[in-house]
């Protein structure tokens, strides 16, 4: 579709094809206006340029890249936060993982946060709790820039490492660890349909059953919680039990938690 020179804002989001709440978004942010300028200014009209920016969004959108992607931004446990394609977009379902973290995090605290990609549960955790130290860790350096970018937005001092799972931590240890690592088995079909097509594999799937990163992470956290430390981990839809299984052994109070879907996504336990 192409808007025209001339268009009112009224009659490009009555033109436009998505849903009426991603028109607002994509003309808010193709034209640089806020909401309330959209309602209040229905009769601005747009030059050439503008119609072609909001136009080109548009086919984007169309062609099924992600909204977040496209303005650079998503909301998340209340803050702004800036994405890009190196990591993977914000969902309200990890809010979950990070109210738990804030309620298990001790005064005073140190929390890690395990393939931290855009730093939304690390930056939302030390937004939340200023006086814990909260430390986030990722193998990727791309993801890190934008978590670096995160915590300088949001004000949350957090301390970010390079590493492969544990391979940089040297022997610290933490009162909670928390992670969403790559829960998506190998071939299936979602990462192939809706936004997952546009987001980055390796932070979706391990590339094996699903369940590779959940044990490396369950494996290696004793070594690093102080006694009766939490490890929490978000986890598939269909996966809770097998992720308790692999807490059993050396954790307690081991349990999961329902979203707001009442799908079981998060599952943890304390270090015996």
């Amino acid at each position: 579709m192409n808007l025209q020179a001339g268009t009112t804002l009224a009659g490009a989001l009555a033109q436009l094809p998505l849903d009426p709440l991603e028109n607002r978004i994509l003309l808010c942010h193709a034209l640089g206006i806020t909401r309330v300028a959209l309602i209040t200014h229905p009769e601005r009209t747009l030059d050439a340029d503008e119609a072609a920016r909001v136009s080109a969004l548009a086919q984007r959108r169309l062609a099924g890249e992600p909204i977040a992607y496209i303005t650079g931004e998503r909301e998340f446990f209340g803050l702004d936060f800036h994405v890009t394609d190196a990591v993977l977009i914000p969902r309200p379902d990890t809010e979950l993982l990070v109210e738990l973290a804030i309620e298990r995090t001790p005064q005073q605290g140190r929390a890690l946060d395990m393939g931290t990609g855009s730093g939304a549960i690390a930056v939302s955790l030390a937004h939340a709790r200023p006086d814990a130290g909260v430390t986030a860790l990722d193998v990727s350096e791309a993801a890190l820039a934008v978590a670096r970018r995160n915590a300088e937005r949001n004000r949350a001092r957090v301390r970010f490492l390079h590493s492969d799972w544990f391979s940089s931590l040297h022997g610290e240890q933490f009162d909670i660890i928390v992670s969403n690592p790559p829960y998506i088995a190998s071939g299936d079909e979602h990462l192939s349909q809706g936004d997952l097509r546009f987001e980055p594999q390796g932070a979706l799937t391990d590339h094996a059953d699903g369940l590779s990163a959940l044990r490396t992470i369950a494996a290696g956290a004793p070594a690093h919680l102080v006694r009766g430390g939490w490890l929490l981990m978000e986890h598939g839809y269909d996966q809770a039990a097998q992720v308790r299984g692999l807490l059993a052994d050396q954790y307690e109070d081991v349990q999961s938690w329902r979203d707001l879907a009442g799908i079981e996504r998060v599952t943890g336990g304390r270090l015996r």
